[in-house]
């Protein structure tokens, strides 16, 4: 259901998107039902995009540069803006540094990293949070979320390490049916030619030593080869750029990367996980 809080809270893209749908439509002389019988959408779905009660969705705005766009790749252009807008307010400056990213490493200690959730675990984490979003914010946060993976297909080809702790394979998010897909969907990351995965064992810190033990991270290279560092505890983001404080960032992802299983065992285990969530 479209939420009208959306009305007012719609990005400056989403409502230049909205205006020039409806302008174009109606300069065709068509409905909001006859648009959406050519976008593949229903009417309603039309108008609450044109009344911005509903964003346009990427895949509309995918029809839309279709038929409406006249080659000029306007609505093309507006879905970089579009996702971008859709996202909470303290992940936009940095969700355009990740799909630029030349280099990026990430520890995560919680949950599995954004770039590698499944559709279902997304979900079924953004939908269980607190505090409780509505069904069609927590769906806009997932296809956001989703659309992250551009990442993986784009030329130049990004590097990407991650560390994950064993404890996030085993946290439970969901059925076992999303886990068991999750485990699989990591699997086939691991494999990845410019994606290397590496799992942080339970057991690390028996002996007193623990460098992960401040919480996750993402170490990022720009396209300028600057090296950046960002932080997301709770509902707060933090991107550092100083280079001393980047610099113990990235000693300490070296010495977490050190204590966690090379990438076939990690690989052996996120398989083994999988097979137990049959």
């Amino acid at each position: 259901m479209a939420r009208a809080e959306n009305k007012v809270t719609a990005g400056p893209t989403a409502q230049m998107v909205a205006n020039l749908a409806r302008k174009l439509r109606v300069r065709k002389g068509w409905t909001q039902e006859q648009l959406g019988s050519e976008l593949g959408f229903s009417g309603a779905a039309v108008s609450a995009m044109e009344t911005l009660a509903q964003p346009a969705s990427d895949d509309m705005l995918v029809q839309l540069e279709r038929v409406l766009g006249d080659g000029m790749d306007i609505f093309e252009d507006a879905r970089v803006p579009v996702r971008l807008e859709k996202f909470p307010e303290q992940f936009k400056d940095y969700s355009l540094l990740e799909q630029q990213a030349l280099v990026l490493r990430l520890y995560a200690t919680l949950v599995i990293h954004g770039l590698f959730q499944t559709e279902e675990y997304a979900r079924a984490l953004i939908g269980g949070g607190y505090p409780p979003l509505p069904e069609q914010r927590v769906e806009e946060l997932v296809e956001a979320r989703m659309a992250r993976r551009a990442l993986f297909d784009r030329t130049p080809v990004a590097l990407i390490e991650v560390v994950l702790e064993e404890s996030v394979l085993r946290r439970a998010i969901g059925s076992k049916e999303v886990m068991r897909g999750q485990m699989l969907h990591l699997a086939e990351c691991a494999r990845r030619r410019n994606v290397t995965f590496q799992v942080l064992p339970m057991e690390c810190g028996l002996s007193g030593e623990h460098a992960g033990a401040r919480g996750g991270m993402t170490l990022a290279e720009t396209p300028e080869h600057d090296h950046l560092v960002y932080l997301e505890p709770q509902d707060e983001s933090l991107l550092i750029s100083a280079p001393a404080k980047v610099s113990t960032y990235a000693q300490r992802y070296a010495k977490i990367r050190a204590q966690a299983l090379d990438p076939r065992a990690s690989l052996g285990l996120i398989e083994e996980l999988a097979g137990e969530h049959r």
